[in-house]
């Protein structure tokens, strides 16, 4: 073997490796038997972020404005809990957050439909704590919609 293919393997990933001796990953959300595009499909990664920094700005905001009384600590603790009461309230009644709606992303169960109450409030309580949604599938979904059995879709 050559050194600068065994480099390039390496640099490349398992994935990759993997796919050069033949195996199909298909396209991400195939597993769940969603479309590969358009509506129903899987939500791309930079809407998904998009979505949860622009939920963040209007939680900073109302803290800020409401709660924290000008202190930036506070505003970020407010935040915190303002999220969480925003997630479980909107992904619980229409299925997304005012940042997902802008961008055209809806939270549903792995078959389809809304999702319980109980399942919003484990998968809200997972983002809150961050690490769960940093840790993804190879249909990239977070760990906290996948132990809530839900899939960020497009609209």
């Amino acid at each position: 073997m050559d050194n600068r293919q065994a480099i390039g393997s390496w640099l490349s990933g398992p994935r990759a490796a993997a796919e050069e001796m033949g195996v199909d990953f298909g396209y991400r959300g195939k597993r769940l038997g969603l479309p590969e595009e358009g509506p129903g499909s899987v939500a791309p990664l930079g809407r998904r972020f998009g979505a949860i920094l622009i939920d963040w700005a209007l939680c900073m905001l109302i803290a800020y404005g409401l709660f924290a009384r000008g202190d930036q600590q506070a505003a970020g603790n407010w935040a915190l809990g303002i999220f969480l009461v925003l997630s479980v309230l909107t992904v619980g009644t229409i299925g997304c957050t005012p940042g997902k709606r802008i961008l055209g992303i809806r939270v549903v169960a792995e078959g389809g439909g809304r999702l319980g109450l109980g399942r919003v409030v484990v998968r809200s309580v997972l983002l809150c704590l961050a690490v769960p949604a940093l840790v993804w599938d190879r249909d990239g979904r977070g760990l906290h919609d996948r132990l809530a059995r839900a899939v960020q879709v497009r609209i």
